[in-house]
């Protein structure tokens, strides 16, 4: 069989993904068990892939099912605990001081308050966060997971505190070759990552700038009663300022500092501004821009996840302060938990593990369920309970509503990841034959030549497609990326850190991350809706990173400096 035959074959899955899911808009619980079972015989008949490789790498994504479950299980579980203590109503009122402009909340809980979850965590968490909070602030649930989702874009190269450029670059690159021609150029592995790191950051920045201003674009023309980009435009001063306000101190952390704090400096200095400067009206608009009344919102916007805000009875107001402080203790321990070395170390002494699963080499599985957000998640839930003095029949009805919650999510979420990992370890094979998403991106550089780069964000992003995690598809495909860019004669640094950029933007559109977020606010079935919405800003992100790729190579001549790229 000829290798673009088995590009094709390769690329398979993924396409009927996107045809079930978005052309026939069949719900991903129908779709899934569809395009495992296809995947599933390309790697047995035409990857040569042996029976137990499959099972096994079945029997891992099972694995990382669990942990991914355990992470929605906590966000749920968190937000039908504030919902029942009070924090909600509390949290909802205090937006009112701020603005009652719903795309200046957008902009601050998501974009900002998103972007610090996902610098301290990762993994999906701020569409797991995010999604829940804003349907409880009186956002459409459909509206609440498209902004989640396009929260997976400029800070996940940073995310989990510095994850997927930490272990998905380093881990992905030949680490030791590398080095050697390093050396004998009078150069070091740590000055060709600071390289990479500043070059990821710097590409984000100038393509994040404009991602709040696209946010509140795509929320205004898809849930707005007039569906008029005008309404998303008059706000546009404000949102350049909110970009600004955290790209600006996000590229000089990941240039000075290094991989690690990136994305919670960006947020954390962008909520100080931003913040006080909403509160005044700063650059905001005249108009103040509302969704349409609840009564007349379409069937398909509205989840399944209800946040009755007078649900809360024989209770005193709650202050907003003390709404938000489970928040706040999230983002504090999530922080602490990655960062303070004797803690982690505790945390992560509890791990579930299986090496090697049925033999197979190289395919592995672990859950740490103290160490994973989901862990964290449960422990803010506890001090919650306390804090909030909630009575013990709030305590389980929140269990029971986040138990039923979860049930949906788990069935797709069966199918998505073990295909994910078919995928992934199809590289083992008696055919000896690339794994399937390398034979996809070696199509994709042969059929383009030397305007590969406008392509390499791209390659990432499906790498980050398939693979549902921006550390992943670096780990797959960063390899691939530098010899790519060795072939053309071009710097292999800037081409592992447009791949980066790219899948972080991935994220955007990574089937199983649309269903955790789907799943937190009750959309399950309605995937596909979600990703004919979130396709528009990843295509938006790797052509401009592209663009900028090309730029750098061709116009500005850019060069390693330490291989000679």
């Amino acid at each position: 069989m000829s290798q673009t035959l088995l590009a094709l074959l390769a690329f398979m899955p993924l396409l009927l993904a996107g045809v079930l899911l978005i052309g026939f808009r069949m719900p991903a619980r129908q779709a899934m068990p569809i395009v495992y079972v296809v995947t599933a015989a390309i790697a047995l008949f035409a990857w040569d892939m042996t029976a137990n490789r499959v099972l096994a790498s079945t029997l891992q994504g099972l694995m990382l099912t669990v942990a991914i479950l355990w992470i929605i299980f906590g966000a749920i579980l968190l937000l039908n605990t504030l919902k029942h203590s009070g924090g909600i109503a509390a949290i909802r009122n205090g937006f009112s001081g701020i603005s009652p402009d719903r795309r200046v909340q957008a902009i601050i809980v998501a974009w900002l308050f998103g972007c610090f979850i996902e610098g301290a965590s990762g993994f999906g968490t701020p569409a797991a966060v995010a999604a829940p909070l804003m349907v409880a602030l009186g956002f459409p649930a459909l509206a609440a997971v498209m902004v989640g989702m396009m929260i997976q874009s400029t800070p996940v190269s940073f995310g989990a505190v510095g994850t997927p450029i930490v272990v998905g670059v380093s881990g992905g690159l030949d680490k030791a070759g590398i080095t050697e021609q390093l050396t004998a150029s009078g150069g070091s592995w740590l000055e060709y990552f600071r390289l990479i790191t500043s070059e990821v950051a710097i590409i984000h920045g100038i393509v994040g700038l404009l991602m709040p201003l696209l946010l509140v674009l795509m929320m205004v023309r898809f849930f707005g009663a007039n569906r008029s980009w005008k309404e998303g435009l008059s706000i546009a001063p404000f949102a350049l300022f909110a970009g600004a306000c955290f790209v600006v101190p996000y590229m000089l952390a990941g240039v000075l500092l290094g991989p690690e704090f990136p994305s919670m400096i960006g947020a954390m200095v962008g909520l100080a501004i931003v913040v006080p400067a909403a509160r005044r009206g700063f650059l905001l608009p005249q108009d103040t821009w509302d969704f349409p009344e609840s009564s007349s919102w379409p069937d398909e916007w509205i989840g399944k996840l209800e946040i009755k805000l007078d649900d809360v009875t024989g209770k005193a107001p709650m202050s907003t302060l003390m709404g938000w402080v489970p928040y706040v203790l999230l983002a504090i321990f999530l922080v602490a938990s990655r960062t303070i070395d004797p803690l982690k170390q505790a945390l992560t002494s509890l791990s579930l593990s299986w090496s090697n699963i049925l033999g197979e080499a190289g395919v592995s599985g672990s859950i740490q369920p103290l160490y994973l957000p989901g862990g964290i998640l449960l422990a803010v839930v506890l001090v919650t309970i306390v804090l909030h003095r909630m009575r013990g029949s709030e305590v389980k009805a929140a269990f029971h509503e986040s138990s039923k919650t979860l049930l949906g999510a788990g069935f797709v979420l069966l199918f998505t990841i073990p295909m994910v990992r078919i995928l992934i370890n199809s590289g083992v094979n008696t055919a000896d034959l690339a794994s399937m998403p390398v034979a996809m991106a070696q199509l994709v550089a042969d059929s383009v030549g030397h305007v590969y780069p406008l392509f390499a964000p791209a390659v990432g992003a499906l790498g980050a497609f398939i693979a549902g995690s921006n550390t992943v598809s670096n780990l797959m495909l960063s390899d691939f990326q530098f010899n790519v860019a060795q072939q053309l004669g071009l710097s292999t640094a800037m081409m592992v850190a447009l791949q980066a950029v790219g899948a972080a933007a991935g994220n955007m559109i990574a089937i199983h991350n649309v269903v955790a977020a789907s799943a937190t606010v009750g959309l399950l079935g309605r995937e596909g809706i979600t990703l004919r919405k979130t396709i528009l800003p990843t295509i938006y992100y790797v052509t401009a990173a592209g663009l900028i790729g090309l730029f750098a190579f061709y116009g500005l001549h850019i060069s390693d400096g330490l291989l000679g790229g």
